[in-house]
């Protein structure tokens, strides 16, 4: 079994660009449970809650994966719509790709742990996916 100190050890030796980018996502996640107690503090439906928070970590994921972690400066408005087109399709196949998993792992494990699962591999290429391709700054050409 993986001792807390070895897997202490591993996330220590991270690039930081990896550490940033676990935190802003675990940051998110708590920014949506939050979102979802507020909610329902002031009398919204548990769909309305989820619905809410679901939008709105969405929103604060995007702009905190695009200018803290990958450091992408990049305002224009044909570049932020095309960026956050490819993060939302990224999201809903992240979506159904969990649903898959999920479905294929029913009564072979608990719902939490295909989840689990799923986020992990998720979390994988979602990373390459936003340093390759949706949040890779243009570098100059040298002549």
């Amino acid at each position: 079994m993986i001792s807390l100190q070895r897997i202490w050890n591993r996330l220590v030796h991270l690039p930081r660009q990896t550490k940033i980018y676990i935190t802003v996502g675990s940051s998110v996640y708590l920014f949506e449970l939050l979102v979802i107690f507020v909610a329902k503090a002031f009398g919204a439906s548990d769909l309305l809650a989820v619905g809410l928070s679901f939008w709105l970590g969405l929103f604060a994921s995007f702009c905190m994966q695009k200018f803290i972690t990958f450091n992408n400066k990049e305002v224009h408005h044909r570049i932020l719509l095309i960026q956050f087109i490819a993060f939302s399709l990224l999201v809903i196949f992240n979506f159904c790709f969990t649903l898959l998993v999920t479905q294929l792992l029913t009564g072979i494990v608990a719902p939490f742990i295909s989840r689990a699962i799923a986020l992990g591999i998720t979390t994988i290429w979602n990373f390459y996916l936003y340093k390759i391709r949706i949040f890779k700054t243009k570098t100059p050409q040298v002549y």
